[in-house]
């Protein structure tokens, strides 16, 4: 079973599951922890290869095998349904596991959510293919994390997944990798469908890789979805903007209490 934390509130039945994305771990929610604890329980997963799991691994990753992972950890803790908050490919994952278990999920808070790879993106999976099993994949890691996110004030969001990447093996984030092969008949297939799961997308304005076709989507599922655009804010919008970050997403959790 990959590794948790989980934070309780004795005052609360409603659980919010984080799911960080590649080359990440739980501690990217560092700044989320606190603020959710006081309206939720919280459950952090360390995905497989990634933080406290990096001793479990497959031959293989799926999307599908990483969504039973987390379903896993659920029903041990005997939780019948939980929020999902994802960051980057753990919008991903949380989209695999609303496809295979929608009543599982309450909602979907997607972070730096990507649901289309546009020419950039694909010309990096290309480089990232071509050079993985030559160079050290820190050195891809970095180049990739310049260029989504370039600017001065994404230095921290940056920093923080490159020091956590150092956590992964030369192996382990090619297997990761290699998910990308299946990536985009799954994201087509989930802009085709809208699920009737309330989905709440959190963008930064300067996330240009990946904000346009979110957009795009959500006018398309506009009985699901709804969209915030935080200004001066990069791809991880939850720790270029941690205070708005939180407190929209907490507003639209508690919303749906009201609903």
């Amino acid at each position: 079973m990959i590794s948790y934390t989980i934070y309780q509130n004795s005052e609360s039945a409603e659980w919010v599951t984080f799911v960080h994305g590649a080359g990440g771990s739980s501690s990217i929610w560092f700044k989320q922890i606190r603020e959710f604890q006081k309206k939720f329980n919280v459950l952090l997963l360390d995905l497989r290869g990634h933080g406290s799991s990096n001793k479990l691994k497959a031959k293989k990753y799926t999307f599908q095998s990483i969504a039973h992972d987390i379903l896993e950890v659920i029903d041990h803790l005997k939780i019948k349904s939980s929020h999902f908050v994802g960051i980057s490919l753990g919008s991903i994952v949380i989209r695999q596991l609303a496809e295979m278990r929608p009543e599982r999920v309450k909602s979907m808070v997607m972070g730096g959510a990507i649901l289309k790879m546009n020419f950039r993106s694909q010309i990096l999976m290309k480089i990232g293919n071509i050079f993985k099993y030559i160079l050290p994949y820190l050195v891809l890691y970095r180049l990739f994390a310049f260029i989504i996110m370039p600017k001065k004030n994404h230095k921290s969001s940056r920093n923080l997944f490159i020091n956590e990447a150092k956590k992964l093996y030369q192996k382990e984030f090619i297997k990761w990798f290699k998910l990308t092969t299946e990536i985009n008949p799954v994201l087509r297939w989930f802009r085709q469908k809208e699920l009737n799961i309330p989905t709440f997308y959190v963008m930064g304005e300067e996330d240009y890789m990946f904000l346009p076709s979110v957009k795009e989507v959500v006018k398309n599922h506009e009985k699901s979805s709804s969209l915030l655009v935080i200004e001066n804010c990069g791809h991880v919008v939850n720790v270029d903007a941690p205070h708005v970050f939180n407190s929209k997403v907490i507003r639209f959790l508690e919303s749906l209490k009201r609903s």
